[in-house]
């Protein structure tokens, strides 16, 4: 055990647990709240806040379970080092590679739309030219050092808390009557107007949760940082305690605001900047240019959440190679500490994403989507499983020993891998969702079958 964990232990310990926590936010808040949250309140109306915050229940159980694995054998190949020590080797194997996967198409869709609200500026430009630029831009800041991507993605991710801070702020003023805006007090009346809160019933708050969990994926890199870790015994619960406040603030508050501001049933679904509900309350209030302030929180939130994810493709990568799973070329790491091959290999894989999405745009974007989504949630169902056997096989089960221990065990365990496997049954009733489990399935046998091929280390 101990020297399957020790595998990551060549890469350079350089993050704070400040940094930590920034990079975690950044991992979790996208594009997804800025925009994609429209399309689970068109699925759930004012009910989607049930619908976040059982998102957020579920987050913290599994950010908790994760960091309690983490601050035990702190590596770069976190769950999937975990899933193979404490499961078996196909689940090592099998989450290493499904997650890789997934978060290279999920660069993939940031990129894409950070050149289509970049384009928003400067009509005349291709995308591929703003995909281009922002990819080696943010592969360079990877390749440096760790402490650089740390660094780095602090300022990223301060962006987008102050952005969402000030959102909070001003849409209380709204709701109060207080400042400038609407001189009289908005209220609660549109929580419970057009349909009531719950509009679409409870069937609608549950299919919104195909919509809020994606949100909250991202989370899980608080995992994979503690192979870097500065003091990872300290540093991960800290940024654990951090990133559980700020999640519920951020997430809970600015869907809660946005709900009492605009009636539910005026948010509209939409890809376009224009079309985001942070817009709208930012022009309530009278932000001068609210439309440009939001598309470059946009592009932020996006170029944010692409470095995190080569962050993450990179170090799942060296982990697969350190395990004997991939060639052991990508598992070296630069004088620096940074493993730069897996790094360079997966911004290839990246390329490859992008290409098919824009050569068949219509049909391959969603097949994309849904392997992505599903490995997200095959990641999380793996990491709950994990750390209910990880329990299991220590001498004391209820954790008084450890550094770091999460409550509720095993409750807190089988509680989230429940919701996760219901999320990802649910999907195939979800209109647009149902590739998700068309393609991950598939996907699935395939890494299965490649896994019984490969010989044992």
């Amino acid at each position: 055990m101990r020297s399957a964990v020790e595998e990551g232990e060549k890469l350079s310990r350089e993050l704070t647990p400040a940094q930590i926590g920034m990079i975690a936010l950044g991992g979790a808040i996208g594009t997804g709240l800025f925009l994609g949250s429209s399309l689970a309140v068109h699925t759930a109306g004012p009910g989607v806040i049930v619908s976040y915050l059982i998102g957020a229940v579920i987050a913290l159980l599994l950010m908790g379970a994760l960091s309690e694995m983490a601050v035990a054998h702190p590596t770069a190949g976190s769950f999937g080092v975990y899933a193979e020590l404490y499961l078996n080797r196909w689940a090592g194997f099998t989450v290493r590679y499904t997650y890789w996967a997934s978060q290279c198409l999920a660069i993939g869709g940031e990129a894409t739309a950070i050149a289509i609200y970049c384009r928003w500026w400067f009509p005349n430009t291709p995308n591929w030219l703003w995909v281009l630029g922002f990819t080696v831009a943010l592969v360079y800041v990877n390749a440096r050092s760790v402490g650089s991507f740390g660094r780095f993605e602090y300022w990223f991710s301060m962006i987008k808390v102050v952005a969402i801070v000030l959102f909070i702020v001003f849409g209380l003023s709204l709701i109060a009557g207080v400042g400038p805006g609407p001189r009289h007090a908005i209220g609660f009346a549109n929580l419970t107007a057009h349909g009531g809160f719950l509009a679409t019933g409870w069937r609608g708050v549950w299919m919104a949760m195909v919509f809020v969990i994606f949100s909250y994926l991202g989370t899980e890199i608080i995992g994979v940082t503690a192979g870097e870790a500065k003091s990872p015994e300290t540093a991960v619960p800290r940024a654990l305690r951090t990133m559980s406040v700020r999640l519920i603030l951020f997430y809970l508050g600015a869907i809660g605001i946005l709900l009492c501001i605009i009636p539910w049933d005026q948010v509209q679904p939409g890809a376009g900047v224009t079309t985001s509900p942070f817009v709208r309350v930012f022009q309530l209030m009278g932000v001068p240019a609210a439309a440009h302030v939001v598309n470059f929180v946009v592009i932020t939130a996006a170029a944010s959440s692409m470095n995190c994810n080569f962050y993450l493709v990179s170090r799942m990568l060296f982990s697969l190679a350190r395990g004997g799973y991939a060639p052991a070329v990508w598992g070296r790491v630069s004088a620096s500490g940074t493993p730069t091959s897996a790094l360079f290999v997966s911004a290839a894989g990246l390329g490859i994403a992008i290409l098919v999405a824009f050569l068949y745009p219509d049909s391959a974007f969603v097949y994309l989507f849904g392997i992505a989504l599903f490995g997200g949630l095959f990641t999380w169902l793996i990491i709950f499983v994990t750390h209910f056997f990880f329990r299991r096989s220590h001498a004391h089960p209820d954790g008084s020993h450890f550094r770091a221990r999460v409550l509720g065990h095993p409750a807190g365990s089988l509680l989230g891998a429940a919701a996760i496997l219901a999320i990802l049954i649910t999907t195939w009733w979800v209109p647009g969702m149902r590739t998700t489990l068309i393609t991950g399935l598939p996907w699935l046998g395939l890494l299965s079958v490649v896994c019984l091929l490969m010989p044992r280390k």
